[in-house]
């Protein structure tokens, strides 16, 4: 579930989604590559051009036919091909982001690189054979949503290949990468994934942002094989980490680019702020499943009513829900107890 804040002024919701390649500044160029039947419509790579390395691509895009044709049409129309990619910079493992960029290497011998913090999931997507989220769902059942575990399990069938989740050529820490005279900061930004990084051009003042920082909407948190302890505590606090850097363009995955970082995260600090105390307020001093507080909450901009909302989303707003209510807890504004395997919440005091 992504949730939205403030609207970008003047956003066209379809245009940064269209083919072709939109140069960004001096040697970087976004290119939106298709999402076939995903709401979030389409996937930005940067391709970064003028290095001796030849073409590094930030992030892959998900590996199905339309996807590898709108990249080869956009690279020849900035008079390049596929060839001349020599590395894969992946902010996290979600398919759309990672898949494509193992086709690529595959193809081409181009290097993967991946935040160290993935490590663990992409050995449970190898372990588990399936990309069914087994954490999230784990989530649902912990907040009493049994039948919505079994329905979304249900959408998931035998036919996932395990095979595209290869091991990236290198793991990366928090560290400095060189191409050419193209430095680029490796900042771990944990939350969406446990593994999440953003590339910081300090240089060029360019933030490659992934789904750390949208500019329109806020990642799902924790949508993953793995169970991290405290998700949203993670996104948080990786938020303020970018306020601990110099101001930059955003370069998000998906999305227009946008003029500020500091202020997206604001905007985005100040949504969860709103959040977290929507959802204190609708434990109402009673003791109440995530599952039930969800029920209770506005979905998306237009505030649509969980009722309303698909089982795939309904799963993803229900482990949103979850995940501030544990913050509330964290923080001492609410209590957690279990039963029968069910979390139950209470406004601190009651």
């Amino acid at each position: 579930m992504t949730t939205s804040t403030t609207r970008t002024p003047h956003f066209d919701r379809g245009r940064w989604a269209r083919g072709g390649p939109e140069t960004v500044g001096p040697g970087v160029h976004r290119i939106p590559l298709p999402l076939p039947e995903d709401g979030l419509r389409a996937v930005n790579v940067y391709a970064l051009e003028g290095l001796t390395e030849g073409l590094v691509l930030i992030d892959g895009g998900w590996s199905v036919p339309e996807s590898r044709k709108a990249l080869e049409d956009a690279l020849a129309e900035l008079g390049h091909d596929l060839g001349e990619i020599s590395h894969v910079l992946v902010t996290h493992i979600h398919r759309d982001h990672y898949t494509q960029a193992v086709e690529l290497r595959r193809l081409l011998g181009s290097q993967v690189y991946l935040g160290a913090g993935e490590r663990r999931g992409l050995e449970l997507l190898g372990e588990l054979r399936t990309d069914e989220p087994v954490g999230s769902l784990g989530t649902l059942r912990r907040a009493g949503a049994h039948d919505l575990a079994e329905r979304v399990a249900a959408m998931y069938d035998d036919g996932f290949d395990h095979t595209v989740w290869e091991a990236p050529d290198r793991w990366l820490e928090a560290e400095e990468l060189r191409f050419g005279d193209v430095r680029l900061t490796v900042v771990p930004t944990p939350g969406h994934t446990q593994g999440h990084v953003v590339y910081l051009d300090r240089a060029r003042g360019l933030l490659f942002s992934g789904d750390h920082v949208l500019p329109h909407i806020t990642p799902s948190i924790g949508f993953e094989l793995g169970a991290p302890a405290l998700p949203l505590g993670d996104y948080l606090d990786s938020l303020h980490t970018m306020t601990t850097l110099a101001d930059a363009q955003l370069l998000p995955a998906h999305g227009p680019v946008g003029d500020s970082v500091h202020a997206r995260v604001g905007e985005l600090l100040t949504h969860h702020d709103d959040r977290l105390a929507a959802t204190l307020a609708a434990l109402d001093g009673r003791t109440r499943t995530a599952y039930e507080v969800a029920g209770e909450l506005g979905w998306t901009r237009r505030k649509v009513s969980f009722a309303d909302l698909g089982a795939f989303d309904q799963m993803l707003a229900v482990n949103e829900t979850a995940a501030h209510l544990d913050v509330l807890v964290a923080r001492g504004r609410a209590s957690c107890s279990r039963a029968d395997g069910v979390n139950r919440y209470a406004a601190a005091g009651v």
